[in-house]
């Protein structure tokens, strides 16, 4: 049943449920499971027998909506004005539209009543991408420094700003920055000031945010290489969304970045920075950044004493 659910996109106790429409000591048959289905709804009480079975009340009622009434108004004449006709209130009419005596009048009521779709200005493209697909495999298994993974933390609807984070895939070297107002050019400064900190700096792994549509020009100016995660997969980037959720206690949703200092986002660099964290053997951040900086200047020394 597993293996049958897993094929199918659905649970396993879907599955259970539907193998259990059969009839006894025989097999699953399809053709039957589909007939006790029908039965089933058609003979439930939330299926509009109220209406259904009152000759009168079922011709109201069928009139007023093929002549486009609401549930609501035919409801109303029924309780004020049709002392003759029985009662049924707005809920059991529509209840019997979505039964099966209900199938022409539901129709009908699709063809008029359509639903308005909400226009939704589109948002420009990020072109030329790199995707994540094209990383080096070396960049996949956190060999080397200074391939990060950015993302931000927003501002609610209500304010302003946001802060732009980067974490090292392999240390987990952390790096925060305030920017106030939001634009591409405050975004390229904010990066170009974090590769000074951070020199190591080579690649850094994004989602599709429209901030990134100079993506080209930000690698000539930084040096690196960007890359992109496929729409809504942010599981592709996981330790940035992991600092994302750290970051979420000191920074709550719906914030105003705006109310935050430059002071605060610092300080709040450095809290991250001095983390113990399990993958790291318990070091902190900064620890294992010095740590990776001993064995490069080892790795010099004893190439320059070779050369």
């Amino acid at each position: 049943m597993q293996a049958i659910a897993d094929t199918l996109n659905r649970t396993k106790s879907a599955i259970w449920y539907e193998a259990q429409k059969k009839r006894n000591g025989r097999p699953y048959d399809a053709a039957y499971a589909h007939h006790i289905s029908y039965v089933r709804r058609k003979y439930s009480r939330a299926v509009g027998r109220t209406i259904a079975l009152d000759s009168d009340l079922r011709s109201f009622v069928e009139k007023h909506l093929l002549d486009d009434q609401s549930p609501e108004n035919i409801s109303l004449r029924l309780k004020r004005i049709e002392k003759n006709v029985s009662y049924a209130s707005a809920s059991a009419i529509r209840r019997y539209i979505r039964s099966p005596y209900g199938r022409k009048i539901e129709s009908h009521r699709a063809k008029v009543f359509k639903k308005k779709r909400r226009h939704r200005p589109s948002k420009p493209r990020i072109a030329d991408k790199r995707m994540i697909d094209k990383r080096p495999s070396k960049i996949n298994k956190r060999w080397g420094l200074g391939h990060m993974e950015g993302d931000f933390i927003v501002s609610g609807k209500s304010g302003r700003g946001i802060v732009l984070g980067l974490r090292d895939r392999k240390i987990r070297k952390n790096l925060l920055e305030r920017i106030l107002p939001v634009s591409v050019r405050n975004v390229e400064r904010a990066l170009v000031r974090i590769k000074k900190r951070y020199p190591e700096m080579q690649t850094i792994t994004f989602d599709n945010d429209i901030l990134f549509l100079e993506h080209k020009r930000l690698e000539r100016v930084l040096g690196i290489k960007i890359y992109f995660c496929h729409v809504h997969a942010p599981y592709e980037k996981p330790s940035i969304e992991n600092l994302n959720n750290a970051l979420r206690r000191y920074i709550p949703k719906s914030s105003d970045i705006s109310k935050y200092s430059r002071r605060f986002v610092q300080k709040l660099e450095e809290k991250m920075n001095r983390r113990f964290m399990d993958v790291l053997g318990s070091l902190t951040p900064n620890e294992a950044y010095e740590r990776e900086k001993q064995k490069r200047a080892q790795r010099g020394a004893k190439s320059h004493r070779s050369n």
